[in-house]
């Protein structure tokens, strides 16, 4: 066949219909040769349903024009806000590109008869700071959705995780599985999230550490993210528990907490996103930011030894 018939052709056509900016949208049809199949690309088709929307982290300047479109077609959105948190210039930000919402917060998504009721005759989305599939009580929204017979649909978002790694310098494929660092609740204080850090370790693996967001555990009011220094003091908690349960001296695994390497990642994906690197009682002792995530790297491989010294300048 010869080469000009198998050229890519393109083809614009105006509506009349208005779009999140008010500009006018395009269908846009790509034509692969003669004969060939088309892919066209379209508006949002409304139905009833249950869509997870994904905004991204911090800025909504991270949030994908699919997951704009389908959150303006909502014909109610809600924002979660007990898994992760929104500034609040940009929960305003929201409203003026999508709409109106309402908050949720984890009783709504973990007793959801309401919204699945709702999600029957309209079409609901649920927008989630992040990826909206990486908590379990979404998963379990899935679930429920498909035992209803409920339409589910998930918009995909870039997540805090995946951002946190490529922002750190690091290589992905030597990080281990990530950890999260609870608030104590009274007496309760699991030892699982340093028992990780040390398997990683051993594994010559870096950790992604995540931290807890609400002291009280029960999901209901408004995030009161871990400070850096928190972290610090409750992972030297968990490490005198381990010590006394299993007669073993943590330093000697990984060496003191204080001289732990560490990089402190705060407030990332936003205008005040910083990233910073240094000794773990360096990093405890900086104020400053809203929510904050750590890496703890394990011996470095490659140009990740550079990296994580030019992050201290930035201290």
């Amino acid at each position: 066949m010869p080469l000009c018939s198998r050229s890519l052709s393109f083809s614009r056509t105006i509506t009349s219909c208005t779009d999140l900016f008010g500009t006018l949208r395009c269908r846009i049809t790509f034509i692969m040769g003669n004969g060939s199949a088309r892919f066209t690309m379209t508006a949002v088709s409304k139905g009833p349903g249950l869509w997870l929307i994904g905004l991204g982290p911090g800025d909504l300047g991270h949030m994908t024009s699919y997951a704009l479109q389908v959150a303006e077609a909502c014909d109610k959105r809600y924002l979660e806000g007990y898994t992760a948190v929104l500034p609040s210039d940009q929960e305003e930000k929201l409203e003026e590109i999508v709409g109106k919402w309402d908050r949720v917060m984890r009783d709504d998504i973990e007793n959801p008869e309401d919204i699945l009721q709702q999600a029957q005759s309209s079409m609901i989305g649920i927008m989630v700071v992040g990826d909206p599939m990486q908590a379990t009580t979404h998963i379990d929204l899935k679930i429920r959705c498909q035992e209803s017979g409920v339409p589910f649909h998930i918009i995909p978002g870039l997540s805090a995780t995946s951002l946190a790694v490529s922002l750190s310098g690091l290589q992905s494929y030597r990080f281990g599985r990530q950890v999260t660092i609870p608030f104590p609740y009274g007496d309760y204080l699991p030892t699982s999230p340093l028992e990780m850090i040390l398997t990683n370790h051993s594994n010559k693996l870096h950790t992604l550490v995540l931290l807890d967001l609400d002291p009280t555990g029960m999901g209901l009011a408004p995030p009161e993210p871990m400070l850096p220094e928190q972290a610090y003091e409750i992972l030297e908690s968990m490490i005198a528990r381990l010590e006394t349960s299993q007669d073993k001296e943590v330093a000697s695994l990984i060496g003191p907490l204080s001289d732990w390497n560490a990089i402190l990642l705060s407030d990332i994906g936003t205008v005040r996103q910083r990233v910073v690197s240094g000794s773990f009682s360096d990093i405890s002792e900086i104020k400053g930011g809203g929510i904050h995530c750590l890496i703890l790297p394990t011996e470095f491989s490659g140009m990740e030894k550079e990296v994580f010294e030019h992050l201290k300048a930035d201290m």
